[in-house]
């Protein structure tokens, strides 16, 4: 049997186990995905532990994203974005890897969403925007950061290519022209919550909200509404999940019967 792990703090409540477990009973893989908890200091310990024991890969999740890149060789896409979230031990050292920001491109793909040369907004500059920023741009859009402290907006944007930074302040005009919005903050998870004014939505919009629970937030309700394309985190959630599992099994994940999973556990 082969054992597939996460790590984070908390991870109590993660959908990962079912999600990933489905994908392995539907191919008729015979393994088991489990999660740990290390403490902070011993996030080292763990995927030298890991790899001692033979699991065959991990995931890493909040908090643990950036503190792992020292562990790890890391990829290019995964020293850009600044965090590793998928750890494979087929070689001789751990090599890390960023799979969400390859969630947000399949998440709009799945929705026929053309990103090349499309102007994207990302609300949101932690871990969520960075990958969202950096999977947009790499898709070939032109690539707006906004964010509540303006000056990490910036910060972010100094380090995708061709991005520009700014207030939340400024997303009216921002979103005007724009083709693309990700939300890639937490809120929309408290009722009634959004991180856009409604009356700045409109119909040439595909808006994806990284948040998945609640699955419809006001602000794709509100997206809808102004005749949107509107993309549940749910798939984004999904589909980062899909391509942890290609990555260490070599199989086509079975998408139906993961998204089943989650959907179900949502």
């Amino acid at each position: 049997m082969d054992v597939y792990a996460l790590i984070g703090n908390p991870v109590g409540h993660s959908l990962s186990p079912p999600m990933h477990e489905a994908g392995y009973e539907a191919l008729g893989i015979d393994a088991r995905y489990v999660t740990f908890e290390p403490a902070p200091e011993n996030v080292g310990a763990a995927i030298e532990g890991a790899q001692a024991l033979g699991v065959a890969g991990l995931n890493v999740t909040i908090p643990f994203k950036q503190d792992v890149l020292d562990h790890v060789d890391a990829d290019e896409l995964a020293s850009r974005i600044g965090a590793v979230n998928t750890v494979d031990f087929s070689g001789e050292r751990p090599t890390g890897h960023n799979t969400d920001a390859e969630g947000v491109r399949r998440a709009f793909d799945r929705y026929d969403v053309d990103l090349e040369g499309a102007t994207a907004v990302v609300v949101g500059a932690g871990g969520a925007g960075r990958a969202a920023a950096f999977a947009l741009s790499d898709a070939g859009a032109d690539v707006r950061i906004a964010n509540r402290t303006e000056a990490h907006a910036h910060d972010l944007a100094a380090d995708v290519p061709g991005a520009s930074g700014h207030g939340l302040e400024g997303l009216d005009d921002l979103l005007a022209d724009a083709t693309v919005l990700v939300n890639a903050t937490s809120v929309g998870m408290e009722e009634s919550a959004t991180p856009v004014p409604a009356d700045a939505l409109h119909g040439d919009l595909a808006v994806l909200d990284a948040v998945y629970r609640p699955l419809e937030t006001t602000l794709l309700s509100d997206a809808a509404d102004a005749g949107a394309t509107t993309i549940d985190g749910a798939w984004m959630l999904l589909y980062q999940g899909v391509a942890a599992f290609e990555r260490w099994t070599g199989e086509d994940a079975p998408v139906d019967a993961m998204n089943a999973a989650l959907r179900d556990e949502l």
